[in-house]
């Protein structure tokens, strides 16, 4: 499978839904509205929705469906990008190459812009089409549980915050990852599933490949964070370092983490193993999210 092929088709399918799902710039109060979109179009890869289609599709749910929910949770997405960049946290002023909502509307606007998609990702998941009250429940219930403060985002960046310029262990590390920043891909994993009707063997399977290249992704974040340009990423490179934050190389070192980053694909891969080529997007995105280089 040619995974940039399936990214630059399905970007522009969530794109369409983003678009169609959000409230227009020109509906009042439009100021909100220019700066939830201004972040939600900045750019982005849609990794989020690209893996809740993957998975989705792996056990041959609906497209349209998973679309619709792939757009919801990238909402959810873009609020945690801007909250995570105000000054009062990360402090920065690029996000996907472009200035971030509080450098464009000022921090107020940006702090509603963010609550603003939170909220509008809820109500988009209990209006998904084509799934049953039962669960759409279980779908609300991942991403609340994935985002919040035990074993979710929010915990994994007070953790984070928490941990800056601090000696920490391995297990710090762990948990600031697999929260953070795996919480919610494990969750695009789980949902897209779920939303497609997944049997119980199938959802524990990608239970485990969802977990595990959560992991990949941050461990490959931070090794990007000391190796990539700030133009290749899109936003400022080296501030994990400069701020003194947990991450793989610092604690490991680049070599060991990209080691780690291997082992975790091929335990990813083997959890799919079994499923059919309906499962092909999923495998091409392991091997992609380790190689990636922004």
């Amino acid at each position: 499978m040619d995974i940039k092929e399936y990214f630059s088709e399905t970007r522009a399918e969530v794109d369409a839904h983003l678009d169609r799902l959000l409230p227009a710039e020109g509906e009042a109060p439009s100021i909100i509205h220019r700066a939830m979109r201004h972040s939600v179009f900045a750019g982005g890869k849609r990794v989020r929705p690209v893996l809740v289609l993957a998975s989705g599709e792996s056990v041959h749910g609906d497209r349209d469906c998973l679309l619709h929910l792939g757009a919801a949770i990238e909402m959810m997405h873009t609020y945690s990008l801007i909250h995570d960049d105000l000054p009062a946290l990360d402090n920065d002023d690029l996000r996907r190459g472009l200035p971030t909502c509080h450098k464009v509307f000022g921090e107020a606007i940006a702090i509603l812009a963010g609550d603003a998609l939170m909220t509008r990702c809820y109500q988009l998941l209990a209006e998904l089409p084509g799934v049953g009250d039962g669960s759409r429940v279980r779908i609300v219930r991942e991403l609340a549980y994935a985002t919040g403060t035990v074993d979710g985002m929010i915990g994994g960046q007070v953790a984070d915050l928490e941990s800056e310029g601090k000696p920490f262990d391995a297990e710090t590390l762990e948990y600031i990852h697999h929260s953070k920043t795996g919480a919610l891909l494990r969750a695009c994993v789980r949902s897209g599933a779920l939303a497609a009707g997944a049997a119980d063997r199938e959802l524990e399977a990608l239970d485990r490949y969802g977990g595990a290249i959560g992991l990949v992704f941050q461990i490959v974040d931070d090794i990007l964070d000391v190796t990539a340009t700030s133009q290749a990423l899109g936003k400022t490179a080296g501030k994990d370092v400069k701020a003194g934050k947990a991450t793989y190389p610092a604690l490991y070192g680049i070599e060991a983490s990209r080691r780690k980053a291997r082992e975790l694909v091929e335990a990813a891969l083997e959890e799919i193993r079994g499923f059919d080529e309906g499962a092909d997007a999923l495998r091409a995105l392991a091997r992609y999210f380790l190689q990636r280089t922004a």
